[in-house]
């Protein structure tokens, strides 16, 4: 229902308003059960309580903002993203959730190689879901964040 003129807006426009409208319910479900859950609380002090609960606002905020700018770079390019479905790698979606553009980068590992008087490291290297994710993200090129650390220097004194 709106009240809104239909010269203004048309029924399909408002249904696809409707669809597209920031939803606080997701955010709360997010908080409930989902990356940032709020598990039963065995804090006495009301201080950490607030410091908990702002800590894990600003995360829902901050995934509810990846999530918004990804959507929006894959919607501008007319792109989808494809492989984030493990169950079905071929699906592909333009509207891609943060908690499964996180879980593309579970694989990623850093090596460290120890010598004597040297530290090596390695970093395994992106693959092409996860470039385009850091893309569509404003992150390019990858390499710019997506580096290995520069080795420590060992004085052998």
């Amino acid at each position: 229902m709106t009240n809104t003129p239909l010269r203004r807006l048309s029924l399909p426009a408002a249904v696809n308003c409707y669809r597209q409208e920031w939803q606080p319910k997701q955010g709360f479900h997010r908080l409930k059960r989902g990356l940032l859950a709020i598990m039963p609380l065995y804090l006495c002090d009301d201080e950490r309580i607030r410091g908990l609960m702002l800590l894990l606002g600003m995360a829902l905020r901050v995934l509810t903002l990846t999530e918004f700018v990804a959507r929006r770079d894959l919607v501008a390019t007319a792109e989808k993203l494809k492989g984030l479905y493990a169950g079905n790698l071929n699906h592909s979606t333009d509207q891609p959730t943060s908690e499964r553009s996180l879980k593309a980068f579970d694989n990623i590992t850093l090596y460290l190689y120890q010598s004597e008087n040297q530290l090596q490291y390695e970093v395994t290297s992106l693959s092409p879901l996860q470039c385009r994710i850091l893309k569509a993200l404003g992150i390019s090129p990858p390499e710019s964040v997506y580096a290995p650390p520069a080795p420590p220097i060992i004085n052998s004194a």
